[in-house]
């Protein structure tokens, strides 16, 4: 217990900026990530490893919605193994910097792993409409497109925020911290990860989840166009 306690006490001070994080992230998968890289690091566990774990419940969460039939205790469960999956997400960073700084390779891996997660969690709900038609009431080939849309929504806005990152200057050491903005934080809940596997609770409900996920899709889709305006702006005053 002593290693634990000892390292979520540097664990607190060691937090990234909140600028541009939801509210959900910041004091719910953030603090759950803490206590998890925490517990990892007094386990002897390396970031790539938790990492894998990450991936590990997330892909299962993944599978089973493809696999099984819809049911309230299905989405229970995906949905838990998702949350899991994303805290652990959070945990692999933190664990890193607990331990002195990342390397470029578990970068990369966390990175992919999140790109997989990605595509691969769509296409499921893909696979689940097409498996399961009189459950969720997508007989008509058109609701096929609807997580084909969200797909395209998220990764696009996972690699356009990624590279934006990457091709902003980086902050001159010293220069105080952004202040993040409550309002920024409240608005970016609906495009959260946390939040959107909130969905999945609904999976019992048939339709009910399948209007839910579109309605989700359409706000996705809504913010990559606002996304992309803000980081083409951004980096238009970048000279490279």
């Amino acid at each position: 217990m002593g290693r634990v306690t000892t390292a979520l006490q540097e664990l607190r001070g060691a937090q990234k900026s909140a600028k541009g994080v939801s509210l959900y992230s910041r004091f719910v998968n953030r603090p759950a990530g803490r206590y998890l890289a925490a517990g990892s690091y007094a386990l002897g566990l390396t970031p790539n490893q938790v990492t894998l774990i990450s991936a590990a419940f997330s892909f299962a969460a993944v599978a089973a919605v493809a696999l099984a039939a819809p049911s309230w205790g299905l989405g229970i469960a995906v949905w838990a193994a998702l949350a899991v999956g994303f805290a652990f997400d959070s945990a692999d960073g933190q664990l890193a910097r607990l331990r002195g700084g990342g390397s470029a390779a578990g970068e990369w891996l966390d990175h992919v792993v999140d790109a997989a997660k990605l595509t691969a969690l769509h296409s499921c709900v893909l696979i689940a409409f097409y498996r399961f038609p009189e459950a969720y009431g997508t007989g008509a080939d058109g609701w096929l497109l609807v997580p084909l849309g969200f797909q395209f929504a998220a990764v696009v806005t996972f690699f356009g925020g990624l590279l934006t990152e990457k091709l902003k200057p980086k902050p001159a050491p010293g220069s105080p911290a952004a202040v993040p903005s409550t309002a920024r934080a409240v608005a970016l809940l609906p495009v959260d990860y946390g939040v959107f596997c909130l969905v999945f609770l609904l999976l019992g409900g048939g339709k009910l989840f399948v209007w839910a996920y579109a309605g989700l899709g359409v706000v996705a889709a809504l913010f990559l166009l606002a996304f992309l305006a803000k980081w083409f702006r951004e980096l238009s005053a970048v000279r490279r």
